[in-house]
């Protein structure tokens, strides 16, 4: 097995408290999970069920991995295999008490698992729109929206500062973003490999810029659902810090569930393996305030400055 990156331990060492059970339950085994389209039959007698996914009503754990690829209700997607803690997505969406038929924007979007999700909760009301920067991931994000069977979804191919035209038009938009990969630790050895701080550096200045070129076309007093799949202050609830600062925008509350960690300063929570049943995840909301405008010349200044940090595609 490949082991975990040295100076990664030393930083969960330094700064979680809960170091050891976190370290400890990256080298157990990863649980299994699947997220049910609730347009499409349920007759999956096939599937071993093991138990609900308490922040999901359509998702539940598997006593083992069947061959997915083999499985013709798979690729009729009748069901969707998903990491348990992403769909914590369906309690925050749910949460926000949105208007009816809204219109969402799912940024960061292949290969798909989120946006299918939101589909299901929009059951063909609103719009969805599921983008994906990168061509190639593109396609698979489209099978996977089209396999769902909703008629309201929208799949793009664009740049997230494509979307600066499209001025207040969003009531949410979901920004899963690009990171340094530590919460897939357990689940792709090959993530141990690519870790390095450099790269997380580079993760947590890009996933600044993602915010702010997409933030005027969100709606006043509209979301963002920020989440990564990482457990790095900077890439997290640091960088959370920095949008507050630097956007008009405000913390909202999001669902509790049973073992999610909060963050160190109380934005969102994280989904830690060793206490929840699911790889790593952490999640927040920010709400745009109305009127939201960027707050000084200074400000415009130092976005500038961040996005020539970092010319490399989003993902």
């Amino acid at each position: 097995m490949q082991n975990l990156p040295a100076k990664f331990i030393d930083r969960i060492n330094r700064e979680n408290p809960n170091h050891e059970i976190l370290l400890n339950a990256l080298d157990s085994e990863s649980p299994i999970s699947v997220r049910l389209n609730p347009t499409k039959p349920k007759e999956l007698n096939h599937l071993e069920f093991a138990e609900k996914v308490p922040w999901c009503s359509t998702g539940y754990y598997l006593k083992s991995r069947p061959k997915f690829t083999l499985d013709p209700l798979f690729h009729a997607g009748c069901y969707y295999p998903q990491e348990a803690g992403s769909m914590f997505i369906e309690s925050v969406f749910k949460s926000l008490g949105l208007a009816d038929s809204p219109v969402v924007l799912d940024l960061c979007a292949a290969p798909g698992g989120k946006s299918t999700l939101i589909a299901g909760l929009l059951n063909n009301e609103g719009i969805l729109v599921s983008n994906e920067v990168i061509r190639s991931r593109a396609y698979i994000l489209a099978e996977n929206v089209t396999k769902s069977g909703y008629s309201n979804c929208l799949v793009s191919n664009n740049d997230p500062k494509d979307f600066s035209v499209l001025k207040g038009s969003f009531d949410v938009i979901l920004i899963d973003a690009p990171c340094s990969g530590e919460g897939m630790f357990r689940k792709d050895l090959k993530s141990r490999a690519e870790w390095s701080e450099e790269n997380a550096n580079m993760c947590s200045a890009r996933q600044k810029r993602i915010v702010t070129d997409v933030w005027d076309s969100l709606k006043e007093n509209g979301y963002i659902i920020y989440s990564t799949c990482t457990f790095n202050p900077d890439e997290n609830e640091n960088n959370i810090d920095w949008l507050l600062n630097e956007l008009d925008c405000k913390i909202i509350e999001i669902p509790l569930f049973e073992n999610v960690v909060p963050d160190s300063k109380n934005y969102g929570v994280y989904f830690q393996p060793g206490f929840t049943k699911s790889e790593g995840f952490y999640c927040c909301v920010l709400q745009k305030k109305e009127k939201s405008k960027l707050n000084s010349k200074n400000k415009l200044e130092n976005l500038s400055i961040l996005k020539s940090i970092d010319k490399s595609v989003y993902l």
